[in-house]
C-alpha cells in the first residue's frame, strides 16, 4: 500500500488524467467522424460500461487502488477514456488486416499488448497499486489478472464494435 509521502505529486496525476481524456476525446471525435452511430455508442458507452463495471469490480476485491480522481465507486473517470481510447485505435488497426472474430481477437491482443507495455508505468509513478495476493506470474509489478482482463473486456468490447460495422 502506498503512504501519502510515496504517491504521485498532483501536477503529475492532474497530467496524466488529462492527457488521458485527452486521447479519449480525439478517438471519439474520429470514431464520430468515420464510423455508424451504433458502432461508436457500442465503443464509447458499452465499452466505458464494460471497463467501468470490471474496474470497480477489481476495486471492490480489494485487488486494485486508484490514486487520481475523481472517482465514482474508486474508479476514476478518466480510466473510462483511456480503455476506449486504446481499444479504439487497436480494433482500427486490427480492422487493416482482419475483420469479424479475427479482428476482434487481434484487437484484444494489440489492446492487452500496449497495457503489458504501460501499465507498470502507472504503478511506478504511483498512479495505482495492486493490492492484491492472487498467485500467479507478475510483469514487473502488475499481476496476471490485469492482462486477461485487458484481453476479455476489449474482446467483448471489440465483438459489440464489429456488430455494427
Amino acid at each position: 500500500m502506498l503512504r501519502a509521502s510515496d504517491r504521485p505529486p498532483v501536477t503529475c496525476g492532474r497530467t496524466f488524467a488529462g492527457t488521458t481524456v485527452l486521447f479519449g476525446a480525439v478517438a471519439l471525435g474520429h470514431a464520430a467522424l468515420t464510423w455508424p452511430l451504433q458502432a461508436t455508442l457500442a465503443l464509447f458507452v458499452g465499452g466505458a460500461l464494460l471497463a467501468f463495471i470490471g474496474e470497480a469490480i477489481v476495486v471492490a476485491l480489494d485487488l486494485l487502488e486508484h490514486h487520481v480522481g475523481p472517482n465514482v465507486l474508486g474508479v476514476p473517470l478518466y480510466v473510462l477514456a483511456g480503455w476506449t481510447a486504446v481499444i479504439y485505435v487497436a480494433l482500427r488497426i486490427a480492422l487493416l488486416v482482419a475483420s469479424g472474430l479475427a479482428a476482434v481477437l487481434l484487437a484484444a491482443a494489440i489492446a492487452t499488448g500496449y497495457d503489458v507495455l504501460t501499465d507498470n508505468r502507472g504503478v511506478e509513478n504511483g498512479l495505482w497499486t495492486y493490492t492484491d495476493d492472487v498467485p500467479g506470474p507478475r510483469h514487473v509489478a502488475v499481476p496476471w489478472w490485469n492482462y486477461a482482463g485487458w484481453f476479455v473486456i476489449s474482446a467483448v468490447t471489440g465483438s459489440l464494435v464489429v456488430a455494427f460495422l
